[in-house]
């Protein structure tokens, strides 16, 4: 990923008025779409906005109204003991995602809107819990966003592991783009970092600045949807909506701004320039954005194999477009495109299951496994 660092005003005005990140490779190919198909594991969901897989045969969903389902074979049944969510806009029940060492401790771990200050309003948390059958027990906030409002978009957030007792969340602008995603004290356009018992990391990088947040990892972001780990590299891959135009794929590094709202390619929904800079110093450029939107959902990398020619290819659902996008990468950047799944519906969430095949959330129809011929 390109850095920038303090440059004479002379190369600053060169940068900020050029595309110093990817090109976009031309338009988007529609493959033969007779070679893929989907097999629906869970249906009658309405927005199944996370889910994590407790083995093959079980997968745990949330349905953003509120609602947790532990799927065995394909039956829902309800999980009790979520606290009270908040449900507005783009809010409700968010991640869901299961301890590293789920199998002997039986923790997880969920995002959702919430209100606990009895004001008006919500914002994102993190929650710990221990499943038991259909319940949650031992639920321990870990983490609760400040302030709260009655806004209804940009709660961020998914949920990720870097191997090291560390997990990743994020928190979208909230709406207050002109404020949150640039003050280091104030929760929103963030991505932050915790231990696994919810405690700050020594190393977090403004641990010690005087009034940031030291759960904070990076800033400048405006809405992230995805989120995975670079499955050879280590690297935390992020995708974040932008305005119109200007959707992101990040590669997130510890300490660094990725410069919303100073920095975009996007402008306001209205047409009207949202600022007149793509690129400043000391602000991290995508290693690519769309234009137009794509509205990112989640994404994942296949790994396993099981698809010909898939393995190590990156895939991130369109929530706009609805379809499946599959992007090809050389060296860290995306060198082709192309859509999968067209017309599947508002693709949700996109999720490597442990037999090494794709899994989607699609709204209005739950989790279909992605199928090659």
């Amino acid at each position: 990923m390109k850095k920038i660092f303090l440059l004479p005003l002379s190369v600053v005005i060169f940068y900020t008025t050029s595309c110093i990140s990817q090109e976009n490779p031309p338009v988007i190919e529609t493959p033969d779409q007779s070679q893929y198909t989907t097999e629906t594991i869970v249906e009658g969901i309405d927005i199944p906005w996370g889910m994590d897989f407790i083995s093959e045969n079980e997968i745990l969903v949330t349905e953003k109204k509120g609602i947790l389902y532990r799927v065995i074979n394909g039956v829902k049944n309800e999980v009790s003991g979520l606290p009270e969510i908040y449900v507005r806009g783009q809010g409700g029940l968010l991640d869901i995602a299961l301890h590293p060492d789920f199998k002997s401790n039986n923790i997880i771990y969920f995002t959702a809107a919430i209100n606990v200050e009895g004001d008006e309003g919500g914002n994102t948390s993190l929650y710990k819990a221990t499943l038991k059958g259909n319940s949650l027990e031992e639920v321990k906030l870990l983490y609760k966003a400040l302030p709260n409002t009655k806004k209804g978009q940009h709660y961020g957030s998914r949920i990720v592991f870097d191997g090291q007792g560390h997990l990743f969340f994020g928190i979208g602008d909230r709406g207050n783009r002109d404020v949150n995603p640039q003050n280091l004290g104030i929760d929103g356009g963030k991505i932050y970092r915790l231990n696994l018992d919810g405690s700050i990391p020594v190393d977090n990088p403004f641990v010690n600045q005087e009034g940031a947040i030291a759960a904070v990892y990076s800033y400048g972001h405006r809405n992230p949807q995805g989120m995975t780990m670079h499955p050879k590299k280590g690297e935390l891959w992020e995708n974040e909506h932008g305005p119109k135009g200007g959707d992101e794929i990040n590669i997130i590094e510890k300490g660094k701004n990725y410069g919303w709202p100073v920095i975009t390619y996007g402008i306001n929904y209205s047409g009207t320039p949202i600022t007149d800079k793509r690129a400043m110093p000391n602000m991290e450029q995508p290693i690519y954005y769309w234009v137009p939107s794509i509205a990112p959902s989640g994404m994942a990398f296949s790994t396993s194999g099981v698809y010909k020619k898939w393995k190590g290819d990156l895939f991130v659902g369109s929530l706009k477009f609805k379809y499946l996008e599959h992007l090809i990468l050389k060296r860290g950047k995306v060198v082709k495109r192309e859509k999968i799944l067209v017309d599947i519906g508002r693709l949700r969430n996109v999720k490597e299951g442990p037999d090494g095949y794709l899994y989607i959330g699609v709204d209005g129809k739950g989790i279909l496994k992605v199928i090659k011929k």
